[in-house]
């Protein structure tokens, strides 16, 4: 009888989580938003099929995620993660072999599901291993993968285009992200299984009280995920759009990620000193502050802060949610980690598009913006509710 061999150094299965989350998020779903004003400019669709393309991308992470949290799967996760890190690959290369919108809507589709899939089991994995070695803390370098890959994308998307046009950009990329992916492709493997001692009633008791707050973070991540996504899919072509700082918009999503690679790391040290509740707060207040900087201020500083900002907190909110909900029910990893995936993808499928008709409407990216912050607030409020009445149940007890 076979068994199966498991990696007792975290740094290995860590690395893989960052390089597969630097080529499924990074790469495979974020590229999209510098290049997306490159392929404008020559194939002359509006940011209506703009955000219908973006929302193609995250209906799929939204599936791809459900599936990863709510279906039997017969293999195990590392497997899974592997299969799912090519097909984000081949997506990300064969959007630069078409100009049809209908492959590009399919294939960004299919990019989603599959980056749903990675990121829901890579996560369980690491998280699982992290944990198991008493390095939970490591957490925040694991998100750092989405920023990294962020700030590469930043830096090579102007450079391949620049001498190779917009549809070697895809290709290219997808190269560097297979050149990436050897690494979780060889050397993933799936975390032994958590032992833990049985709870007490109490603690069951506890965790049954914890529910309302596990809801109150699902539709606040919901929340996040409508409000974020507007300057996630429009942000370098909003900046592009901007009189005198066109030059600015690729530079603007490299800060982006510059901000966001050690985002998580800084938030986890800030939320073991107060709280992840408390974080989230204060993640959730600089995120609308960064979103809204570039329509008060549309200028140089206003759109570089609000770039550093934006980065300085998607991820951050991202690692903040899913810490709190495993505190609720750590046995069940993936699946809060899934169900929050799905909560995240609807409000990504709905931004895009309500966002997209704005700016085609009123002609401004203005409207989408506002909407974005007023989308952010209404999710910090709800976690503030949920949290609120928790302490007040705490208290009478």
């Amino acid at each position: 009888m076979r068994h199966k061999t498991h990696i007792k150094n975290p740094i290995i299965p860590l690395v893989g989580g960052i390089i597969s989350l630097m080529v499924a998020m990074g790469i495979g779903r974020f590229a999209y938003t510098p290049i997306l004003p490159i392929m404008q400019s020559h194939s002359h669709f509006s940011e209506t099929i703009a955000g219908y393309l973006a929302s193609s991308n995250y209906l799929g992470y939204l599936l791809g995620a459900l599936s990863a949290s709510m279906f039997a799967w017969r293999k195990g996760k590392s497997f899974y993660v592997k299969v799912y890190l090519v097909i984000n690959i081949l997506t990300t290369i064969l959007m630069g072999t078409t100009e049809n919108f209908i492959y590009w809507s399919i294939l960004r589709f299919v990019s989603g599901f599959s980056s749903g899939v990675v990121f829901v089991f890579i996560a369980g994995i690491v998280l699982d291993y992290l944990e198991q070695q008493g390095r939970t803390m490591w957490s925040g370098f694991f998100y750092s993968g989405v920023g990294i890959g962020i700030f590469l994308t930043g830096l090579i998307v102007p450079v391949l285009n620049d001498f190779w046009g917009w549809q070697w950009t895809w290709v290219g990329l997808g190269f560097i992200a297979m050149c990436m992916g050897a690494f979780p492709l060889l050397l993933t493997r799936d975390a032994p299984s958590l032992a833990r001692a049985e709870q007490s009633a109490k603690q069951i008791d506890d965790s049954a009280r914890k529910k309302g707050l596990l809801i109150g973070l699902i539709v606040s991540y919901g929340c996040e995920g409508m409000g974020y996504i507007v300057s996630g899919t429009f942000l370098v072509a909003m900046v592009g759009g901007i009189p005198g700082l066109g030059t600015l918009s690729a530079l603007s999503w490299a800060f982006v990620g510059v901000a966001a690679a050690p985002s998580c790391w800084i938030w986890s040290v800030i939320a073991k000193k107060y709280s992840n509740i408390a974080a989230l707060y204060a993640a959730y207040i600089a995120q609308m502050i960064g979103i809204i900087l570039p329509v008060v201020f549309p200028n140089t500083i206003g759109v570089l802060a609000g770039a550093l900002l934006f980065g300085a907190t998607f991820m951050g909110i991202t690692m903040l949610t899913i810490a709190e909900a495993r505190s609720v029910f750590p046995q069940q990893s993936s699946k809060i980690i899934g169900y929050l995936t799905v909560a995240y993808g609807i409000g990504q499928i709905i931004g895009p598009i309500i966002a997209g008709v704005l700016t085609t409407r009123t002609g401004s990216y203005n409207s989408a913006l506002l909407f974005a912050s007023i989308t952010l607030l209404s999710g910090m409020l709800f976690l503030s509710a949920k949290y609120i009445r928790r302490v007040l149940q705490r208290n009478l007890e």
